[in-house]
């Protein structure tokens, strides 16, 4: 069993899923630990990956409560090896991309995390969002691996545990819904790297079309908390009033507003605002992130998202 990385899954009701991404973990010539978190499953997943895969390599750790991307916390939490993979009931990473990542880790101690480059769905589409992970107008190290991203997709990346652990990983108030803007600005402002590095290959093979109301809901919710507890006042407004514009006319946007707006109170109470450097490499992207339509909020452009690998897997 390999000592330098371990690889965790978070799983909600992924019985009928869980067994394909399994299989190519447990095929990986770099012989991960796989930690399987049961995110309170109904269906019977955590049986089901005891009966069919439980050994040595395999562990299930059962959650009595449904606690979204912070599941993740709980199977890092487990683990002893320097470095995490983390992946869901539809993703996981093709062969040589686990030490791909440990070299690279090795060789530059300020990067914290690594998304990988993902392959979506059975034909091996490209990621939409990696088109904006690359020529950012934010300042880059030539001497470091990949791209300076400054958020990540959270079901296809690899940690540094020690960085995870420094800033207490996934946050449990968000459940899921973006959660990745947030640990990452935390990682940012402990001054950790975060790269997107084309060579670390993972597949992404969802059987749904678009995130559920629950997830853009949540999204939405916690896209707002974001800019309330971390942008200055300005930037916070203008991104404001973007997420609502940019949003469709319906009850779950209306449900988002309302929830942001009851967790206000809470939010500026944990408010941190982002260090001067950070605050001006996130602000580089503001504009870009307005026009994206991989980042598009589904209203004016009326667009079909791409399943991103961490949503329904953990909802």
């Amino acid at each position: 069993m390999n000592r330098q990385v371990a690889v965790v899954i978070v799983v909600r009701d992924g019985r009928e899923r869980i067994a394909r991404p399994l299989r190519a973990l447990l095929a990986l010539p770099e012989q991960p630990q796989v930690v399987v978190v049961d995110n309170d499953s109904r269906d019977g997943t955590a049986a089901f990956v005891l009966e069919h895969f439980g050994d040595e390599r395999v562990r299930v750790v059962g959650l009595a409560r449904n606690r979204g991307a912070a599941g993740r916390n709980a199977g890092v939490a487990v683990v002893a090896t320097p470095y995490v993979a983390f992946a869901e009931d539809d993703s996981w990473y093709e062969p040589g991309a686990l030490a791909r990542a440990v070299a690279l880790f090795d060789a530059h101690p300020r990067v914290g995390l690594l998304n990988a480059h993902v392959l979506v769905g059975e034909d091996a589409r490209i990621e939409p969002l990696h088109a904006d992970m690359v020529d950012t107008p934010v300042p880059d190290d030539p001497c470091l691996p990949g791209h300076r991203i400054l958020s990540f997709l959270e079901g296809v990346s690899i940690v540094r545990r020690s960085a995870f652990c420094e800033v207490g990983g996934f946050d449990p108030q968000l459940g899921i819904g973006g959660p990745e803007e947030h640990l990452a600005a935390d990682l940012l402002c402990c001054g950790w790297e975060l790269r997107y590095v084309p060579q670390i290959v993972a597949r992404h093979v969802p059987d749904h079309r678009a995130p559920s109301r629950r997830v853009r809901r949540l999204g939405l919710r916690n896209t707002l908390w974001f800019a309330w507890r971390r942008r200055p006042p300005r930037a916070a407004l203008r991104w404001t009033w973007h997420v609502i514009a940019d949003s469709p006319r319906d009850r779950t946007t209306l449900a988002a507003v309302a929830q942001a707006l009851a967790g206000l109170p809470s939010a500026l109470r944990r408010r941190r605002p982002l260090p001067a450097p950070v605050e001006l490499q996130v602000a580089l992207l503001d504009e870009q992130k307005r026009r994206s339509a991989a980042r598009s909020y589904g209203g004016r452009r009326r667009r079909q998202p791409t399943p991103r690998p961490s949503g329904r897997a953990i909802s």
